[in-house]
This record gives structure tokens, sequence and C-alpha cells, in this order.
């Protein structure tokens, strides 16, 4: 994994093969972010979802990493005005499904988290930008196994590593 560096980036190194991969999905508003370039916007179209919570989301593809940002704002903030420990649970569990369908590894919406497995390094700041780094372990037949990092420019705030269970093929009617 890279180091804490969350710049935006070049724009020789975004390409339309970068998003091959991504499959339309009616679930989310998956779209170049005009704000960002490089980045797509990971957004629910239903709007009372939890992902709502976390607020503006966006992905990009680095290579063999997913990298996937988040916005933190007061409203994810504890007393200490620290990212609160369960906002970061919260993106860091998103981020595992949007690392995978950046990586086209699954659909929208029948996955599932069966482990995530959370280290906090240091506090998060609310006033800058979270990146979540987002690496494939191993895929099998049903499973992912992903790890990752949380980082701001100053430096790590959380380490992570995930098992996600694929959907399960629709089964077609006798």
């Amino acid at each position: 994994m890279s180091g804490p560096e969350i710049s935006e980036p070049e724009a020789a190194g975004d390409t339309a093969a970068d998003h091959a991969t991504e499959k339309p999905s009616a679930e989310f508003v998956h779209a170049d972010d005009p704000d960002h370039p490089g980045w797509r916007t990971w957004t629910l179209s239903d709007p009372t979802r939890f992902n709502s919570l976390l607020g503006k989301m966006l992905v990009r593809r680095d290579g063999d990493l997913a990298r996937v940002r988040m916005f933190p704002g007061h409203v994810h903030t504890n007393l200490m005005g620290n990212v609160h420990g369960g906002a970061l649970l919260g993106f860091i569990d998103v981020s595992l499904f949007a690392g995978a369908r950046v990586f086209g590894l699954i659909d929208a919406g029948a996955a599932v988290t069966l482990d995530l497995s959370v280290q906090f390094i240091g506090g998060g700041r609310s006033n800058e930008p979270l990146d979540s780094e987002v690496e494939l372990l191993r895929e099998t037949g049903r499973l992912l196994f992903l790890r990752g990092i949380v980082h701001q420019a100053h430096g790590k705030v959380a380490a992570f590593a995930g098992t996600v269970r694929k959907p399960s093929p629709k089964r077609t009617a006798p």
C-alpha cells in the first residue's frame, strides 16, 4: 500500500480502461466527479439508506488498489473532535464493497460482510478527506479476502482486514 499521499490522480493515469470492469447499476450513481478529476461518485440512488449518513464518497482504481474517499464533517466526530470510531467502521465496511465493485468482482446489493477486523492507529480529522486503500488478497468462488489502510494527509488512521461473501448465483426456476 502506498503511504499517506491523498493527492488528486494524474490525468494520464485515469483512463476508460480503469472503469472497464465497473458494471452499471440502478442502485448507485456512479459517474465522473467534476470537482475531483479522476474520481467517480459512489452514491446510493436511495438517499434514505445507511451510506447517506457517511456523506459524499468517491472511488477510483489505482493499479492493484481501489481507493475510496470520504469527506468527514462535524456530524462524524466524537467529543474529542476526531472522526468517531463508528463512522470509521461504517466507512471501512462500505469501502470493502466499493473496492470489490471497482475491481469488478461484485454487483451492488447482494454481498455481505462475514468478518471485519479494524485496528485504530490515530485520530481522523474532520476537516480533510479520509482515504481507504483496499487491496484484494484472494478471491475464491464465494469469498473475497480484502485488507487496507485508512489515512489522511497527516498519517494512518486505521488498518483493516475483512471477508466479503459474494452473492449467490441467481437460480433459474425448474
